[in-house]
């Protein structure tokens, strides 16, 4: 085999935070390159590049995803939505201002992608889905400590600022529960 090789290519159409792209992408590229690369948004962090850290964590079809484990040609149509589209019409997601409130970062390299995990992890317990450590499967997932650190795992922090995740995951789960009443 020649090393040397031209790279496939190949034009795939994504929804951005609401805005289509039409793009022509190595076929080897990750969703998280792509986003980073060739559409400029660089709030999805290259953490390790092996799925094991959550820092690329952006939602596909509003599931949550590591983006660099996510070949960007294999998402032809889909809509994805990174950290840089949480926010509507200039306000903050609920989470977003949770995160703020309970000082739920230091440096801010996971952010992002902590960010992203959230807003699908709520979502999912919305959902009634369960994590491992849910009690009652027939009942709706309580977001207790233990069951955000749980569907939160994916998720590292280097800092430690998981007291403060927690708390605002609480935070923005009661928000959600109350704006739904």
């Amino acid at each position: 085999m020649d090393s040397e090789a031209t790279p496939v290519r190949a034009d795939v159409t994504l929804v951005v935070n609401g805005a289509e792209h039409r793009l022509n992408v190595d076929t080897r590229a990750s969703l998280l390159d792509v986003l980073r690369e060739q559409l400029g948004l660089t709030g999805s962090k290259k953490g390790c590049d092996h799925g094991q850290c959550g820092a690329c964590t952006v939602l596909l079809d509003g599931r949550r995803v590591n983006g660099c484990l996510a070949l960007a040609v294999a998402h032809d149509g889909a809509d994805v939505v990174t950290v840089e589209g949480l926010a509507r019409d200039g306000e903050l997601s609920p989470v977003q201002e949770a995160f703020i409130e309970n000082d739920a970062f230091q440096c801010g390299y996971c952010t992002p992608g902590q960010l992203c995990s959230a807003t699908g992890m709520l979502d999912e317990a919305e959902r009634g889905w369960p994590s491992v450590v849910t009690g009652d499967l027939r009942a709706d997932p309580v977001l207790d400590d233990d069951e955000i650190r749980e569907r939160m795992s994916g998720n590292l922090c280097r800092c430690g600022a998981y007291v403060g995740i927690v708390a605002a995951l609480k935070q923005a789960a009661r928000r959600r529960e109350g704006a739904e009443a």
